[in-house]
Parts: C-alpha cells; sequence; structure tokens
C-alpha cells in the first residue's frame, strides 16, 4: 500500500477519581502532541479527549496522518514515540486502532 495513511488509536486509562482521569487525559494528550515536527512522514496529529463522560466512551483519541505506510511502520519503532510509550507506562488499559488509507484527492 502506498500514498498517505490514516492512523487512529483510542484508549481508555486508568484512573480512580474524576481529577485522575482529567490528569492521564492532559498527560495523554501533551504527550502525543510533543511529537509535532520530530517524527518524519508524521503529517498531522491531533488528539481529542472525551467529553460525553458516558461508560462506553474511550478516554482518548490519537488522530493522525503519515506520508505513507512505510512512514507509520517507522513511526511504530521511532526513538520519540517509544519514549511517550514509555512515560505513559501503564496508565492505558484498554486501545483500539484503525489504520485505513487516504485518498488523496479527496481526503478521505
Amino acid at each position: 500500500m502506498s500514498g498517505p495513511i490514516r492512523h487512529i488509536v483510542m484508549w481508555r486509562l486508568r484512573a480512580e477519581t474524576p481529577a485522575e482521569r482529567t490528569a492521564a487525559r492532559l498527560k495523554v494528550k501533551t504527550l502525543f502532541e510533543g511529537l509535532r515536527g520530530r517524527i518524519d512522514g508524521l503529517t498531522r496529529i491531533e488528539v481529542g479527549l472525551d467529553v460525553s463522560n458516558v461508560d462506553y466512551a474511550c478516554d482518548v483519541v490519537l488522530f493522525s496522518e503519515f506520508a505513507s505506510s512505510a512512514a507509520l511502520t517507522a513511526y511504530a519503532s521511532h526513538p520519540e514515540h517509544l519514549r511517550v510509550r514509555e512515560e505513559l507506562g501503564d496508565i492505558r488499559i484498554g486501545r483500539f486502532q484503525v489504520d485505513y488509507p487516504i485518498n488523496p484527492e479527496t481526503g478521505t
């Protein structure tokens, strides 16, 4: 598969109280947004925090785009990405992911 690819990841986070949940969400957002401009081939990154607070919702969504599937593969083992994963430790208790090609003409 060549061409741009979209990488979306959603997490449920470990937290006992609403304050801990807020702090965990902000930590994930800050760390992932810190990758902007640091990884070749990462063309877009956005982190959203859930505001619905329904019991079945994920806490955080990472919306990112890569120049190619090779760039996404390289991201997985990039030292900056690995640093973020290490800093987050076991804060993430559930993870869901979707990767799909983007049509360059329509952006979808």
